[in-house]
């Protein structure tokens, strides 16, 4: 019996032994803190491990797994909740109106318009709408849309006029300017946009190179984060476009080679072309260049018809008188200008010219062409050279003597000149004698044609005095007709 109570003390004994201890308050503290210490640990490693990363994770795209107390699993998730935490899209800019003009698209230049944008910045785009109502429409109501993944962002205060403004550049080539009135605002704006271009030029969020107009375009991408860190996978999987790249390139080294080769050949085929070019001579002969009348030299127009007075003075002359001079204001009144270039350009095309045809009815356009005729001779009726001589002639006080003075010259004038002064004159003593009808006196006629007639070669003096008196000479000379072409003896 004793002996079977002590092999039952032994085995309590034993079973006792194998019993876990109850812990204290304290030793379950210590415990739990030394378990938080590791998976603090785990997470500081996890985060350590996070900002060698190159991913972004969404929300929705995280896995929803419960917590676990093992420490294995407790670092991979820490590593998750890390990278989540990194690489979070940044806060979007939403809500501000700011000046966008757009100078470039897919780098054909534009004009530059500046106008009044509701910005929206959003994780790797620039929304631009017209009004601020269109962002809750619907997406289409976008007016443009700027894609910030590759983009290049920098101050551009030599681009405009405007203060505070800075330069968007796509990689396709479009070109934008964002001026905002205050400078915080236009900072704001500059260093959210330019973290936006740098977060998603990093992770490469749809960001493919596109060959532009830009060959500076090109250059200043291959600087920017994460164009030169392309894997060498990616670089096989699009050979075709790193050749287009190098081919690009290289006609831009070979055009600027060229240039100055371009520019010294343009210049010597220029020269060669100003010392083969043919004379005047020899285009009007080929029948290239015609001759005009209106603006000809009055020598050079009577020498090519074989005549000393032009037959378009002539001619215009006889319609006038065949119409009648008693046409109130004939010379007075102007004729439609619109027909007068149109009887003007039939005359210098030497097409055949019927001034009874039915176009030319109204005889202030035959007027007003003759006119415009003598008004666009190289040199007047009345020659430079002898301006200053008949002012001083007409100065001359005792009327004979004045007479004698202004024959004398008259008759000094070259032989077209004298001509045809004498028949333009001769034909204003018939209009003068319709005064009372046509409403023409002598006077009239002096200011009609006396700048018609006559100018100074250089307007030195005073013009409203040179007026005066080339009025004042063809009124004499209209007077004094009869006497000075003696016009009694025709």
């Amino acid at each position: 019996m004793k002996d079977f109570i002590k092999i039952l003390i032994t085995n309590l004994q034993n079973v006792v032994k194998q019993v876990p201890l109850i812990q204290t308050p304290q030793q379950s503290a210590a415990a739990q803190g030394a378990v938080q210490m590791r998976i603090k640990s785990s997470q500081s490693s996890g985060d350590r491990l996070s900002q060698s990363k190159s991913m972004v994770l969404q929300d929705s795209d995280l896995p929803q797994k419960p917590l676990s107390r093992h420490r294995r699993n407790q670092s991979q998730h820490g590593v998750v909740l890390s990278v989540a935490t990194a690489f979070e899209p940044l806060v979007d800019l939403k809500g501000e109106h700011l000046n966008v003009a757009k100078i470039s698209d897919n780098g054909k230049k534009q004009r530059k318009n500046w106008t009044s944008m509701w910005t929206v910045l959003t994780t790797d785009e620039l929304l631009l709408y017209k009004d601020k109502q269109e962002t809750g429409v619907k997406p289409g109501g976008k007016t443009d849309v700027v894609q910030l993944c590759g983009a290049v962002i920098e101050w551009a205060a030599e681009k405009s006029s405007k203060k505070n403004v800075f330069q968007i550049t796509t990689n396709t080539g479009s070109e934008y300017l964002i001026q905002a009135d205050s400078f915080p605002t236009a900072s704001k704006w500059h260093e959210a946009i330019r973290k936006t271009v740098d977060s998603s030029t990093r992770e490469g969020r749809g960001f493919a190179l596109r060959r532009s107009n830009s060959s500076e375009l090109l250059s200043r991408h291959s600087s920017l984060p994460g164009h030169g860190s392309v894997s060498p996978n990616m670089k096989q999987r699009n050979p075709v476009h790193r050749r287009s790249i190098n081919v690009f390139g290289g006609s831009k080294l070979k055009h600027s080679a060229s240039d100055s080769a371009d520019k010294n050949g343009v210049k010597n085929r220029l020269k060669k072309f100003i010392i083969r070019r043919p004379s005047m001579k020899t285009l009007q002969e080929k029948g290239l260049i015609k001759d005009r009348v209106f603006g000809c030299h009055l020598l050079t127009l009577c020498d090519r018809e074989g005549t000393t007075i032009p037959k378009f003075v002539r001619t215009c002359l006889e319609a006038v008188e065949k119409r009648g001079l008693d046409a109130d204001g004939i010379y007075r009144v102007s004729g439609n200008l619109a027909t007068i270039q149109k009887l003007r350009f039939i005359v210098d095309q030497e097409e055949e010219l019927d001034l009874d045809h039915n176009q030319w009815e109204d005889v202030h356009v035959i007027t007003g062409a003759l006119k415009m005729f003598f008004r666009e001779l190289p040199e007047p009726l009345f020659p430079f050279r002898f301006f200053q001589q008949f002012v001083e002639a007409v100065k001359i006080k005792e009327t004979k003597q004045k007479t004698q003075a202004v024959k004398k010259l008259i008759h000094q004038l070259p032989k077209p000149n004298h001509d045809t002064m004498k028949l333009l004159f001769s034909h204003l003593q018939k209009v003068l004698a319709f005064s009372r009808k046509n409403l023409m006196s002598t006077q009239g006629i002096g200011i009609v044609f006396g700048p018609t007639l006559m100018w100074p070669e250089l307007d030195a003096g005073n013009m409203a005095v040179n007026m005066v008196y080339q009025n004042q000479i063809v009124e004499f000379i209209l007077i004094e007709s009869r006497e000075i072409f003696d016009l009694g003896r025709m």
